[in-house]
């Protein structure tokens, strides 16, 4: 397998793992992201290289950089979507955030990162 198809892979997978995480159907992200349903599984696939226009397309619907794709690397971009789903918290919701977060550092400070229980994911979801 060339560098080239293992790149498109690895996009590809990054974008089926966000579309995953974000709830969404591959008609979905069509839908969301203006571009074709069978577009979509191809870059899942990795089958095919895609225009710039599309990728942007792509990652504005997945809400992620088009670098974040390209990468797997969370860059500035990232940092500012994330700062502004911050911004629309209230501040007991931000200082839970903050709370989970710090929680997350020193699990993985400590490498000794353990699966949640149903339970526990349940309340980080809320």
């Amino acid at each position: 397998m060339s560098d080239s198809e293992l790149c498109l892979q690895e996009i590809g997978k990054r974008i089926m793992d966000r579309r995953k995480k974000l709830g969404l159907t591959q008609e979905a992200l069509a839908e969301k992201g203006e571009v074709t349903t069978q577009f979509v599984s191809y870059a899942e696939s990795g089958k095919r290289a895609m225009r710039p226009e599309n990728l942007l397309k792509i990652s504005s619907a997945l809400e992620v950089s088009a670098d974040y794709l390209l990468t797997g690397e969370i860059i500035d971009k990232d940092l500012l979507i994330l700062s502004d789903k911050l911004r629309r918290l209230t501040p007991s919701q931000v200082r839970t955030v903050e709370a989970i977060i710090d929680e997350c550092n020193n699990l993985f400070n400590q490498k000794e990162i353990t699966l949640l229980s149903q339970k526990e994911w349940k309340l980080l979801k809320q």
